[in-house]
């Protein structure tokens, strides 16, 4: 296990800066995701504490040591690619075996540590094979496990599992969250997909544009998201964003909400349908069924749409009109800036 310091990183290809000074510390044993959209730095951070890449300015430091000056080889980390990565022509064991023959470990002791770390993945059965021979999430856990072998100070992850089908990145993700369980390394992850964020990570760094927006647990990201941009990546179905000019706030939900222009952000499973109204109107549109829930898309008096989530077994038939309010305390008010103001 390692921590890793991030102080004021920069990274500039000519006069174009793609990091803008960031800021992040990670302890031991930690799995952190890094998500955001595409272009957002992500990829090119993970590259700079790998060793591949190298920053304009600042500092990256492992365990308490600065490691700017060494390269990728020497520097104790192991990646593994969207793409695996993996030699055609050479058997399961091979792949994994390869990077420890090329620092000259004692035989022995590439068997002990192969066999140990096809065992963890279940790839014990399968070590004479070839990688046109495995399944994507074989060929996948091939690639982890010629990380592991290499008792990594960190595990870095660029987007592992995006080359997999749905299915499979879902029981991917479990087997990542007990790899990580039982080896209690520091991992850092790198995805797009802010659903694999939320299931797998204990701490998220959420990057926009070259900066972080916010760092957080999923549930502290999901319920006091900083700003707009955290408000609608995080979550699906997103939060609902509704730009109001609060005159006076007679509603008992609305009562912090300052005077002015501000947007209020609902998620969709926090809506109450009050029998009596006094909430605010709307009109169902469209309604989608998920089984136990049913996703209804409905439109607002001034044309904005929002998303309930509701009970499956009762839909809000299509063209009704009902009164729909805030759940008390799981509504959020942002600024003009997007900054998060309040929340009731």
């Amino acid at each position: 296990m390692s921590t890793l310091e991030l102080q004021n990183i920069k990274k500039s290809f000519e006069q174009t800066t793609v990091i803008h000074g960031v800021n992040l510390s990670i302890e031991n044993g930690e799995f952190v995701v890094f998500v955001g959209p595409s272009g957002c730095g992500k990829s090119t951070l993970l590259r700079m504490i790998a060793g591949l890449d190298f920053p304009t300015s600042g500092s990256i430091l492992i365990d308490s040591e600065p490691v700017n000056h060494i390269g990728a080889a020497d520097r104790g980390c192991a990646m593994v690619f969207q793409s695996y990565a993996l030699y055609p022509h050479m058997t399961v064991y091979d792949n994994m075996a390869f990077g420890l023959e090329n620092a000259h470990v004692p035989k022995a002791e590439i068997v002990k540590k192969v066999g140990e770390a096809a065992a963890l993945l279940r790839l014990d059965t399968l070590l004479k094979r070839r990688p046109t021979q495995l399944s994507g999430g074989q060929r996948q856990r091939v690639a982890i496990g010629r990380a592991i072998v290499r008792n990594p100070k960190l595990f870095l992850f660029d987007e592992p599992l995006s080359n997999l089908d749905a299915e499979l990145r879902v029981s991917m993700r479990t087997e990542l969250r007990e790899l990580h369980q039982r080896l209690k390394s520091t991992m850092i992850y790198v995805t797009h997909d802010q659903v694999e964020a939320m299931t797998m990570a204990d701490k998220i760094v959420v990057l926009r544009d070259g900066r972080i927006e916010q760092v957080g647990t999923p549930e502290a990201l999901y319920d006091t998201p900083d700003n707009l941009f955290v408000a609608g990546f995080i979550g699906s179905p997103r939060m609902n964003f509704i730009p109001v000019e609060v005159v006076r706030a007679d509603a008992a939900w609305a009562s912090q909400l300052p005077a002015g222009a501000v947007t209020v952000g609902v998620r969709p499973e926090h809506w109450l349908l009050p029998e009596s109204g006094g909430g605010i109107p709307l009109t169902a549109v469209s309604n989608e069924y998920l089984g136990a829930q049913r996703l209804v898309h409905a439109r607002l008096a001034d044309g904005t749409l929002v998303d309930l989530l509701m009970d499956g077994q009762n839909p809000i038939p299509v063209g009704s009109m009902r009164s729909a309010m805030p759940v008390a305390g799981r509504w959020h008010a942002f600024d003009a800036d997007g900054k998060r103001i309040a929340a009731g």
